[in-house]
């Protein structure tokens, strides 16, 4: 027995016996290619620890499978039961992403069960020529082999050396049948070298034989072929088009034919034909056309358009798990999808309130899209039936489309149509509609195909339409806390903003607020509490009230911020806050500062000069019970602006906060004194127009009674401190 083994561990003893036990297991099923999933005890996750019949490369991205996800294997493993998928529809339905890989073949998925605990999976596949159901032998091979899986698992776990995957599966090469003699290899040799062209692949590609013929038709040495993909080492191969073909010869366990040109005059027919050991290829020079009035004869094979684009649909598969929004969803689709299987226009609608509404689009005008958009689900057109009939719509021509509804418009020269629904556990999410500039014939595969993709769409989108709408009821919430406008507070001037962040997952508990407490003083406030969701957002509108409500009383910074952190720590909501007050009081010319751990305010003088007032800070809000908050005292006088924020104004990965903040400084005092509100936008900067990750809020109060006291600077007389001020270059 042949095997490429993985730095897995346990015993090697116990390994090799899993190996007979998985061989037998394929002989009997008499299988064209099976996995072995182990289920380490640590996390609920398949990893892959050993195949047959097929590439690792391939395989790679199934090489951890959470047990929660729409895959065979894993709904065996969650279920503790065999899983069986003899319909190729069925397995596009509900299992898109493996119908991607193996759109025709029948899968079968069961759990390795000993005892209480399951061990692991084994998935066996079999070609399209397989029946629609399981058979009683290959159904008593699967049940033996993960009863005695099952059992060695269990005991190299009880004797301290548990089987555990590597990084790389165990890879079982096939086994012959019987070995050739002399005489019979000799034989073999010389046919191949009788070929016009003769390679043999191994499941990665790799070249293990290549002939004298093949090697003067490919125009490089036999020895540089050697142990190297073909597709690699020769571009004019055509890159991933040939190793799509290689693939789907090799997963699909058949024929497939197809011609390269090298050169204008020069044209190479290869033909691959897999089996479990790899892929042998026959290659023969063409005429780049035939004679007048001789036909080429074209074997039989799979049809080159039924070989869709592997990387491209695989590059689809991985972008659509990272999209977030809806509007990401349709540029995924639109930049792999179309490509990948040459269509000329999509649509992408959602089902919402029992209408049809557009969310992406392209190759369409607006026109045209208005059709559709707002439509009721109701309607009698190929979008709405297709979604509420959970069934797709294919048409071949538009004649075959116009015969089904005579009221149907061809856009431009759309010829060809795939209505799509998307669909999540019987519930519709929306449509994608692909067109196509030429009459097509949708064969079987290619509508399993595309039903795969669908399956993926549908997914995303439905995350993407979940997302967006939590998205925007913690934006609700959260400006629906904030203050709409802030008070007229005569010998004031105030103004802010708040700009949500651009990227990221949730929102942020960034607030501010402008409190009047008596005739002639005002709070300000400005604060954020830890976290981006709808928590961070729930708590900013508890803490602005409890702030709201001991400023309006007249309260001191340095007690308000003690009172409020006392009652953070009622709440205990396992979050914590910073916090910056500032207390005007426009009959004394003062104010009054205390910080919570909050980032220092900027100070404007009336001629320009500005300082960040580096304030002795006290501890964030909610850590401690007893927290101390010393207050500074400044003096007040007619220009002054003084300018809090939230960190999402200064924090760059790889700019130090104090130089953020020093040239944000810089920026407050090279802006015109000009009015309040253009120095909010001056101070704001490009932010409004650049991505952010985190929440920018921003306030502004500019003191416009005039002082009776002269501006005595920063060294004035204080009751509670005096506020220390670093100068920082501006």
């Amino acid at each position: 027995m042949t095997a490429v083994v993985s730095a897995a561990s346990g015993s090697a003893r116990d390994w090799q016996e899993l190996a007979s036990l998985f061989r037998r297991l394929v002989a009997d099923a008499d299988a064209s290619s099976a996995m072995l999933f182990l289920l380490p005890r640590e996390e609920p996750v398949l990893q892959l620890s050993m195949l047959y019949g097929t590439s690792w490369t391939a395989l790679s991205p199934w090489a951890r499978i959470h047990v929660k996800e729409a895959i065979p294997v894993a709904e065996a493993t969650r279920e503790r039961r065999l899983v069986w998928v003899g319909d190729s529809e069925v397995l596009a339905l509900h299992f898109p992403r493996l119908a991607l890989m193996v759109p025709e073949h029948a899968v079968a998925a069961a759990p390795v069960i000993a005892g209480e605990a399951v061990w692991g999976a084994v998935c066996l596949l079999w070609p399209p020529s397989h029946p629609g159901h399981l058979g009683t032998e290959e159904a008593a091979a699967i049940e033996a082999f993960c009863h005695r899986a099952g059992t060695l698992l269990e005991h190299s776990a009880r004797r301290g050396h548990p089987l555990l995957p590597g990084k790389r599966p165990m890879t079982l090469t096939a086994e012959r049948s019987r070995t050739p003699d002399r005489a019979e290899a000799l034989a073999a040799h010389d046919y191949a070298v009788r070929l016009p062209g003769a390679m043999s692949l191994d499941v990665e590609g790799r070249t293990t034989f290549v002939s004298d013929a093949a090697s003067d038709l490919l125009g490089v040495d036999a020895a540089d072929l050697l142990g190297v993909r073909p597709w690699d080492r020769l571009q004019w191969l055509g890159g991933p088009a040939f190793e799509d073909r290689f693939r789907a010869s090799l997963i699909g366990h058949r024929p497939v034919h197809f011609t390269v040109t090298r050169a204008p005059e020069e044209c190479l027919s290869f033909e691959l034909y897999p089996d479990a050991s790899g892929v042998s290829v026959h290659m023969a020079p063409l005429a780049q056309a035939p004679p007048a009035g001789e036909r080429r004869h074209v074997l039989p094979l799979v049809e080159p358009t039924e070989i869709k684009p592997f990387h491209q649909l695989m590059h689809l598969a991985a972008g659509l798990t990272e999209t977030v929004r809806v509007s990401d969803v349709a540029e995924t689709i639109a930049n792999q999808l179309l490509p990948a299987f040459g269509a000329a226009g999509l649509i992408l609608m959602t089902a919402s309130e029992g209408r049809l509404q557009v969310v992406g689009q392209r190759g369409y005008s607006t026109a045209f899209l208005s059709l559709f958009h707002g439509h009721s689900l109701a309607s009698d057109n190929p979008p709405a039936r297709a979604l509420t009939g959970h069934r797709p719509l294919f048409f071949g021509s538009f004649a075959e489309f116009k015969q089904t509804y005579p009221d149907a418009v061809q856009y431009g020269t759309r010829n060809a149509w795939a209505f799509l629904p998307l669909i999540i556990r019987g519930r519709p999410v929306g449509i994608l509609v692909l067109s196509f500039d030429r009459t097509r014939r949708f064969t079987q595969t290619e509508r399993n195909l595309l039903i795969s993709v669908a399956g993926l769409v549908a997914q995303a989108l439905d995350r993407a339409c979940l997302h967006e709408a939590r998205d925007d009821l913690a934006r609700t919430l959260q400006t629906g806390l904030l203050p709409q406008r802030l008070p007229d507070v005569p010998g004031l001037r105030a103004a802010a903003r708040y700009l949500p962040a651009t990227h990221g997952m949730d929102v942020g508990g960034d607030f501010y607020d402008l409190i009047r407490c008596g005739a002639t003083r005002a709070t300000a406030v400005i604060g954020d509490v830890q976290g981006h969701n709808v928590r961070a957002a729930a708590l900013m509108g508890q803490l602005r009230t409890a702030v709201h409500t001991h400023a309006a009383v007249g309260m001191p910074p340095d007690d308000l911020l003690t009172r409020t952190n006392q009652v953070m720590c009622d709440f205990s909501p396992g979050l914590f806050a910073s916090c910056l007050c500032i207390q005007f009081d426009l009959t004394r010319h003062r104010a009054l500062l205390a910080t919570a751990g909050h980032l220092p305010p900027l100070l404007r003088h009336p001629d320009g000069r500005t300082e960040a007032l580096a304030l002795r800070p006290g501890p964030l809000l909610g850590v401690v019970t007893d927290a101390d908050y010393p207050a500074v005292d400044i003096p007040l006088s007619s220009g002054l602006t003084l300018a809090l924020y939230t960190d999402g104004l200064v924090e760059v990965p790889g700019i130090d906060i104090d130089d953020a903040i020093a040239a944000l400084a810089g920026r407050l005092a090279r802006a015109p004194d000009d009015d309040i509100e253009d120095l909010t936008e001056t101070l704001l900067g490009n932010a409004s127009h650049r991505p952010h990750t985190d929440d920018i809020a921003v306030l502004l109060v500019r003191v416009t009674r005039s002082s009776t006291t002269a501006d005595q600077g920063l060294s004035g007389g204080s009751s509670r401190g005096k506020a220390t001020v670093t100068d920082r270059p501006g």
